[in-house]
C-alpha cells in the first residue's frame, strides 16, 4: 500500500508582517543607506535597521549576510518598531542583542520552503535567506524538525505531487516540473522511494480506491 505524504501546511510566522502597520522611517531607501547596507558599514548601526520583506528578517546595516534585493527592503528607526511589525531578528547580526530561538528560525525557513518548493531550493540558498551558515542550518533544522532541510523539501514536493496525481489529469513530467523536480527519471525514482510506488501506479491505485468508495456510498 502506498504511503501518503500530505503536504505540510505553511507554518505561519507569529504575526505575519503587515504592510498596513509597516513603521518605515522613509518611503524610499536612500543611496546612502543602501551603500551602508551593501558595505556592512558599522558606523550606521543604531541609526536605522533594515527588514527584508521576502524573509521576514531584520538586520543591522553592518550585517554580513548576502545583500538583499533593494526592492524588498523596509526601514525602521528602532529594533522595537521592526519587532512590532512582526519581523524576526537576524540570527547572524542579532539586531536586538539577543539570540533568535532555534524554533523561530526554523519556522521562517519552513515557511519559505512551503512558498517556494517549486523553485530551485538548496541548502545554501536557505542559509543565505535565513542569514546563517549551511552547516548550522542543517544541524539546527534536523534538531527541531527531526529531518534535514533537503528531506523536508522532498517531503513537501512529493506531497504536492500526490495531490496533483489524484486531482488533475496532468502528465507525470508536468507534475514533476510543477513541484520543483524537472528531471522526470529522478522524480519517478524519488517518488517511489518516498511512497513505495511509481507516480503512475500511485495515481491508478488512488483513483481506483476513490471509485470504489464512491460506488459504496463512502467518502474517499
Amino acid at each position: 500500500m502506498a504511503k501518503l505524504f500530505k503536504p505540510l501546511e505553511t507554518e505561519r510566522l507569529i504575526g505575519k508582517p503587515d504592510e498596513a502597520v509597516h513603521l518605515s522611517i522613509s518611503d524610499k531607501l536612500t543611496d546612502e543607506q543602501w551603500q551602508a547596507i551593501i558595505h556592512n558599514d558599522a558606523a550606521y548601526d543604531g541609526q536605522f535597521f533594515y527588514a527584508v520583506k521576502t524573509t521576514n528578517i531584520f538586520c543591522r546595516p553592518s550585517c554580513k549576510s548576502r545583500p538583499p534585493n533593494k526592492l524588498n527592503i523596509g526601514l525602521f528607526q528602532t529594533a522595537e518598531q521592526a519587532l512590532s511589525a512582526n519581523y524576526r531578528p537576524c540570527k547572524r547580526c542579532k539586531p536586538t542583542g539577543q539570540r533568535l530561538p532555534d524554533h523561530e528560525w526554523v519556522a521562517s525557513v519552513t515557511a519559505y520552503i512551503e512558498l517556494n518548493y517549486m523553485e530551485h531550493v538548496t541548502l545554501n540558498l536557505l542559509a543565505d535567506i535565513s542569514h546563517g551558515s549551511p552547516y548550522h542550518l542543517h544541524r539546527t533544522f534536523k534538531k527541531v524538525k527531526g529531518m534535514t532541510p533537503v528531506a523536508y523539501i522532498q517531503q513537501i514536493r512529493i506531497g504536492h505531487a500526490q495531490q496533483q496525481l489524484i486531482s488533475t489529469k496532468k502528465g507525470i513530467a508536468e507534475i514533476g516540473q510543477s513541484v520543483g523536480l524537472p528531471n522526470t527519471p529522478y522524480f519517478i525514482t524519488l517518488f517511489k522511494k518516498k511512497t513505495g510506488s511509481t507516480p503512475g501506479d500511485y495515481r491508478q491505485l488512488q483513483l481506483q480506491l476513490i471509485k470504489e468508495a464512491s460506488e459504496n456510498g463512502q467518502h474517499p
